[in-house]
Order: structure tokens, then C-alpha cells, then sequence
């Protein structure tokens, strides 16, 4: 029975994500998912594609925003922190973020080495997906790359760890919400993912970056640029200019919905 095997958030754009048991629905994608983000001086994102060190930022919500780094004490965030609001660039978009202020920036300047800012979403105004991809509708995103959810089956991984030279973890790929019991690369059909009362549905293939080149537990590159190497042997795809692996979602119902580890899926 295909199902989901497990549920991903990442509060802050690139730093180390939580593992759910269930996870709201929201209008943006899973309750918390890139609701911050780290720019620069000049408000540009700030990943691990420049900074690998991001990947040690370990991050937890509930009550506050947490984050931890080894050797620092933990920084504690209100959710819902004031502070002055300042255009961000992500991508070639222009949003609007809450700087979380100058307690914040020592931290990440302690953390990562570098003058940086943490700053939140204003959900009143938010980007949208890419209609050329995500369809009519409004499809609204917080600070992802670009889509609400991204998808990746545990048999899609398999097939890439046997022809790697050594296996990788899931947590390369940063995905939301990963499958089983399909066969390899089943999400990357353009279809309806169904769980329960929530329906996602499928509208452009991951195109992956160099991220997927770092150990998120070491911070390291991989030397020979694997997985990213192997992926072009046979997963490049010419319209989009790159690899990849993994599918991106809209949400078509569902909103206010849980997603539960171990939910039925049904590929309509």
C-alpha cells in the first residue's frame, strides 16, 4: 500500500529541518516551512549554496522559534517577533521580511562567520507559485524556492543510491513529504496526490542544486559533485536545464487539514 513514510519541515530556508509525525496544511505548504529566511546586508537569500554552514543550524518550533550551533548558547525567536520590515530578494522575486532583529544577527554572525539577518515572512504578503507551472489559481509560497511542497518517493532514492558510489541519506534532497510503496520516480507525474482529505497536485520536477552536494551533518562538499553527477547521467532534463529529482506540489484541498506519517496515498 503506497503511504506516506514521512513529513519534513524546515522553519528557516536552508538550515537543518524537523522530522513530524503529522503536520497542518496550510495555504503555503506544511504549518512552518520556510516561514524565515537569512539574507544578507543588501536583503539577499542566503543559502547553503553559499554558506554550507547553514546545514549545522539546527531549528525547533512550538511556543519559539529555536535555533542551536554547536559552542553557542541557543537563540529563542517569538513567532510572531516584531521588528522593521525590509524588502528580501529571493530569486529574481521582491518580498517583504520582518528582520528579527540585531540579538539575531550576533548570533548568525557567531554561527556562520558572517554580517547576516533573520527575517520572517508577512503572510498579507506573500509570492505566488509560477503560474506557468502551478495552474490557475492562486497558489501562495512562503520563502521556498518556489512551490508549496516538494515530493520524493523512498524508491526514487534507492535507484540513485545503486548507481552512487556510496548511499545517501533522504535529507540531501530537503523534501516534505516522502512516499512509499510506488515504484521509482512514480511522483513525478503530473497527477493528483490524494491523503485522506487533503489533494496535492503535481505540477513541475525538481531541479536540483548544489545543496544536495553537502552532508547535512558535516557541512562538507562532496568532492566529486556526487549525487549531481550521477543525476545528469539520466535524470537531466533539457527544458528545465538541470537534473532532477523530486516533484513540486500545489495544494488543490486540504487546507486546515493534518497530513499523518503513514496515510494512505492514492495517485489519481
Amino acid at each position: 500500500m503506497a503511504h506516506i513514510a514521512s513529513l519534513h519541515v524546515y522553519p528557516v530556508k536552508s538550515c537543518r529541518g524537523i522530522d513530524l509525525q503529522r503536520a497542518r496544511v496550510t495555504a503555503t505548504g506544511l504549518e512552518w516551512d520556510r516561514r524565515w529566511m537569512i539574507v544578507d546586508g543588501a536583503g539577499r537569500f542566503v543559502t547553503q549554496r553559499e554558506n554550507p554552514r547553514l546545514a549545522a543550524i539546527a531549528t525547533a518550533v512550538g511556543g519559539r522559534l529555536r535555533l542551536t550551533a554547536d559552542g553557542l548558547p541557543a537563540l529563542s525567536v517569538d513567532p510572531e517577533h516584531g521588528g522593521p520590515e525590509r524588502p528580501v530578494r529571493i530569486w529574481s522575486d521582491t518580498v517583504t521580511g520582518v528582520d528579527a532583529g540585531e540579538e539575531a544577527a550576533d548570533w548568525l554572525l557567531a554561527a556562520l562567520g558572517a554580517p547576516l539577518h533573520l527575517v520572517r515572512i508577512v503572510t498579507s504578503k506573500l509570492r505566488d507559485a509560477d503560474p506557468e507551472y502551478s495552474g490557475p489559481g492562486r497558489h501562495p509560497v512562503t520563502f521556498t524556492d518556489g512551490y508549496p511542497i516538494l515530493m520524493i518517493s523512498r524508491a526514487s532514492l534507492e535507484d540513485l543510491n545503486r548507481r552512487l558510489p556510496s548511499p545517501l541519506p533522504m535529507n540531501r534532497f530537503r523534501p516534505n513529504i516522502v512516499i512509499e510503496g510506488v515504484p521509482a520516480h512514480a511522483e513525478d507525474a503530473r497527477t493528483e496526490f490524494r491523503f485522506g482529505a487533503v489533494t496535492l497536485r503535481g505540477v513541475k520536477h525538481c531541479t536540483r542544486c548544489s545543496i544536495t552536494t553537502t552532508d547535512q551533518e558535516t557541512c562538507a562538499r562532496d568532492a566529486d559533485q556526487e549525487p549531481l553527477r550521477t543525476l545528469k547521467t539520466y535524470r537531466y532534463n533539457r527544458a528545465l536545464k538541470g537534473a532532477v529529482f523530486g516533484q513540486n506540489c500545489v495544494i488543490a484541498a486540504g487546507v486546515g487539514e493534518e497530513l499523518l506519517a503513514g496515510a494512505e496515498l492514492m495517485i489519481a
